[in-house]
């Protein structure tokens, strides 16, 4: 049960009379509403409220639920009168931040602001309010000036006013919403089941009594679902830690180690310098021991990105975004979330080298791209590796990219070719890959 659905159901028990018990000589709710009906004709006389059409009485048909037999059906209208008018109302223009009274409108905020315009204070207190249009209710127990249109302020008639404005809350709650049209056409039409005025007040203990507990509740609901909500992210990130510190899987001596791996690759880079298949670049400086952010098993070897892949991709391999067409022979790669951002059949520009990681310059995104493709915008880096287990890279640079700082859309690559990979033999790679996929669905599954 969410803290909303409780405070309903504490509200609706209230209603219907079932939050504290009835007492005989506290009397009985009609009898009271023939009080209400004598004060009102006190009021009307004396001009304070003005005379209105008396309401058709209550059919069996209206009555949407049983109630104790010493209370009594009636209407707000009947046990209540209006209070403030465009006399009491401000303009939006008219508020400030500093003032001697506080302006009250129909949205959500008790206070909109304040203004200094003594003669349209209105003292008649305390009121219930409606917002006509937001179906909001506000307890006013202060003076105030009304803020804008919309807002519908009810004085109770010997109707104890907490009572009236939980009763309010209830309601509007059950109203149909028309949106932004008004409300008060249907609150109006709802029953109030009146207990006495005795009960009224126990009922009121009774609510705030509770609300406190609900409030504690709502909070300790709201912290585990933030919870719920960042288990899986937080689940498959520790994850995807294990993994590149060499605690996913075991180490086997039988595979070799991660430097003969390094060896082997840096033999051919060599080998695809010779055949100008990549170009020659300036050699890394070494590793030192202060860059080693966290242990490895001994058989793990630390390197750079650029020294165990190579870029693939440049300008003759790019698109223009207004050429991306919904359809088209080859799908085309940008750095946005989505894999494919649309098509084209500009077959001269598709790329093949593949399986490919894609890091997003500015966004950070990671893709695994294992189709042929075009580049549909700057910003992509497009990495291969050599000698590496694709989606080991692939699962590395999800993992680093999410170390990274965040430069808003500056360039994020510079910092990403500092990252360390932690360089495990080839065959563990696959291990800790096939791992890995084997428990990320699970993470899915969690969300």
């Amino acid at each position: 049960m969410t803290p909303q659905e409780l405070k309903n159901s504490i509200l609706q028990l209230a209603i219907q009379g079932k939050l504290v018990e009835q007492r005989p000589e506290e009397g009985t709710g009609e009898e009271l509403y023939q009080q209400i009906q004598a004060e009102k004709q006190r009021l009307i006389k004396e001009g304070k409220i003005k005379k209105e059409k008396p309401l058709p009485e209550i059919s069996e048909d209206e009555i949407p639920f049983d109630i104790p037999e010493s209370w009594f059906w009636t209407k707000i209208e009947s046990v209540t009168y209006a209070v403030g008018n465009r006399e009491n109302q401000i303009q939006t223009k008219e508020i400030s931040p500093e003032g001697d009274f506080p302006v009250v409108s129909q949205g959500q905020s008790l206070i909109d602001g304040y203004t200094n315009q003594r003669e349209k204070v209105i003292n008649d207190l305390p009121l219930v309010m409606f917002g006509d249009h937001t179906r909001n209710v506000k307890y006013i127990d202060f003076p105030f000036v009304i803020g804008a249109d919309g807002t519908k302020f009810h004085k109770g008639i010997l109707v104890y006013p907490k009572f009236l404005y939980y009763w309010m809350i209830y309601a509007s709650g059950q109203l149909r919403n028309r949106g932004y049209a008004r409300h008060y056409v249907l609150l109006k039409q709802q029953l109030i089941p009146l207990p006495p005025l005795a009960e009224q007040k126990r009922i009121v203990a009774k609510i705030e009594e509770l609300l406190p507990y609900v409030d504690r509740y709502e909070k300790a609901w709201n912290k585990l679902e933030e919870l719920n909500k960042r288990f899986p992210s937080d689940l498959q990130k520790s994850i995807l830690q294990l993994a590149i510190q060499g605690k996913l899987v075991e180490q086997r001596p039988e595979e070799g180690t991660g430097e003969e791996l390094y060896q082997q690759i840096q033999a051919e880079k060599q080998r695809l310098i010779k055949e100008g298949k990549i170009k020659k670049e300036k050699p890394l400086p070494e590793i030192s021991e202060d860059e080693i952010p966290f242990d490895i098993p001994e058989s793990w070897f630390w390197t750079k990105i650029e020294s165990v892949t190579y870029a693939v991709g440049n300008r003759e391999n790019q698109i223009q975004t207004k050429e991306i067409s919904p359809e088209g022979d080859f799908p085309v790669v940008s750095q946005g979330q989505s894999l494919i951002d649309g098509y084209t059949n500009q077959r001269e520009k598709v790329i093949n080298d593949l399986p490919l990681v894609m890091f997003g310059d500015h966004t950070r995104n990671v893709k695994y791209i294992d189709f042929p493709f075009v580049i549909g915008a700057d910003g992509t880096k497009f990495h291969k590796g050599i000698l590496v287990y694709p989606k080991f890279l692939y699962y590395w640079m999800i993992y680093a990219s999410g170390q990274l700082r965040n430069r808003g859309y500056a360039r994020h690559y510079v910092l990403l070719k500092q990252q360390l990979i932690p360089l495990p033999p080839l065959a563990e790679q696959k291990r800790i890959v096939a791992k890995i996929e084997e428990v990320l669905p699970l993470c899915e599954k969690l969300k």
